[in-house]
């Protein structure tokens, strides 16, 4: 039988360092998805343009999910 990982040993979510264009976030959330950035981009675009939630999630996503560590 297959051995379930505890949730401390699982992926977690992170601000990207190396797929960063402001502050990360876009890309730290399509590593964790694993897809493209630019592809989380553009939907962050269209949801700030569609709904206007996008930059204060934005900015809520800058303070709530760590950076990357090294």
């Amino acid at each position: 039988m297959a051995e379930v990982p505890l949730p401390s040993e699982g992926k977690k979510l992170f601000r990207s360092k190396k797929n960063r264009v402001l502050a990360g976030v876009c890309g730290g959330i399509a590593e964790y998805l694993g897809v493209d950035p630019t592809i989380v981009r553009l939907l962050w675009v269209l949801f700030t343009l569609l709904y206007g939630a996008g930059l204060l999630g934005y900015i809520i996503a800058i303070l709530i999910i760590p950076e990357q560590p090294q």
